[in-house]
């Protein structure tokens, strides 16, 4: 095996996948890593191989030694390993049947209208501010805040906080500022599930239910809480940001959601699957000794599943870095696969598909406010989303 990789990859264009990625990936499936805080690690960048990982029982989230295992960053949620190696599986199945109800079709179907309304209305609102706009704050942003306020049960009026906690909680440089973050979040949250417990209402939403749930207590029902309004927002604020930007900046592809809205939902898989041009991936370490094509991985090893680049493998997606929203359907790996897919992938989808349906059809002659190479994305998130999406109509 050749000398590790240095994390992340030198990517002079932020809509062109790095070089040096494209070049190991041609070269096979597996490669020897150092995160960007030097530890060592293998990351998978082949669809085949990342889709079967991703349900593979043999790679977890937690490890033997946490103290001792590789890290891919400062963040406290994603830098290292979580949970109890011993009962990891039992607690992940726990933690799914408790929340699935909450992401049943029933729940979904209530869901979006009123997203369709929370969109008609952020809409409006920059309709009547008039051109030029900020995309990001006019419409990322608050309406992803906005539905995970009312599928929690968050009083929105919060917002402003639990947003500055969670992206600090995030942040992947600096870990005292991601402690401090998620202990501020835990806080809050469990407060809000005390406050709800004492209440003893009978509403539908998530931190109502687990409070209402026998056997869960306030700090399971907060954890859960965080969880969810950690991961339920940044990652659909991201794809909205660059969902608009491909769009825009691909010759013709808004055009063609112009002309024949019904292009909507296979464009929002697209959104979905080519803007993670990958060159990180999702942390795994491994439970047991294994082989990965062809390479011996050792337990507590620690595996990153790209599925950003496996979404881009060419023996799955025909030129793949090229977007184009009538692209035959193949399954993205952008919400996993398998037991731990994601339980928000429903609702991110709903989320994303009113956003662009409501969109192209009120401002159809929206373009970019600037040149793509001049847009700027936060190096210091998970999500390393745009801070700002100027626009004008």
């Amino acid at each position: 095996m050749s000398t590790p990789v240095q994390l992340p990859y030198e990517q002079p264009d932020p809509m062109r996948p790095a070089p040096l990625l494209r070049e190991l990936q041609a070269r096979g499936p597996i490669h020897a890593v150092r995160t960007p805080v030097g530890d060592p690690g293998w990351q998978v960048t082949g669809y085949a191989e990342v889709r079967r990982l991703l349900n593979d029982d043999r790679l977890g989230r937690a490890h033997r030694e946490p103290e001792r295992a590789s890290r891919t960053g400062e963040s406290v949620m994603f830098g290292g390993p979580l949970g109890d190696f011993d009962t990891e599986q039992d607690d992940h199945r726990r933690m799914r049947a408790l929340l699935q109800p909450h992401f049943s079709p029933k729940r979904m179907r209530a869901l979006r209208a009123h997203v369709e309304t929370l969109t008609t209305t952020l809409l409006d609102e920059l309709d009547a501010t008039g051109p030029p706009a900020d995309l990001h704050t006019a419409l990322a942003l608050p309406l992803p805040i906005m539905v995970i306020c009312e599928l929690l049960g968050v009083p929105y009026e919060d917002r402003t906080r639990f947003c500055a906690w969670s992206q600090a909680a995030g942040d992947i440089t600096d870990r005292a500022r991601s402690e401090q973050g998620l202990a501020e979040l835990l806080g809050y949250v469990r407060r809000l599930v005390a406050r709800k417990r004492a209440e003893g209402g009978l509403e539908a939403d998530v931190i109502s239910q687990l409070a209402a749930t026998e056997g869960v207590g306030d700090d399971e029902a907060a954890a859960l809480g965080v969880l969810l309004l950690f991961a339920g927002y940044e990652t659909t604020v991201a794809a909205i940001d660059a969902g608009v930007l491909w769009l825009l900046a691909t010759p013709g592809q808004w055009q063609k959601l112009v002309a024949d809205p019904s292009r909507i939902g296979a464009a929002v898989e697209e959104i979905l699957r080519a803007p993670a041009l990958g060159g990180d991936g999702i942390p795994r370490y491994a439970r047991t000794d294994l082989e990965i094509a062809g390479v011996q991985v050792r337990a507590g090893d620690l595996v990153l599943l790209d599925n950003g680049a496996a979404n881009h493998d060419a023996a799955v997606f025909a030129d793949p870095d090229r977007f184009d929203v009538d692209r035959a359907t193949v399954p993205h790996l952008t919400f996993g696969h398998g037991a731990r897919y994601c339980i928000g992938a429903p609702l991110a989808r709903i989320e994303l598909q009113v956003a662009f349906s409501r969109l192209v059809s009120r401002f159809p002659t929206v373009k970019l406010g600037c040149a793509p190479e001049e847009l700027t994305f936060d190096a210091n998130v998970l999500t390393g989303g745009l801070t700002a999406l100027p626009v004008s109509w």
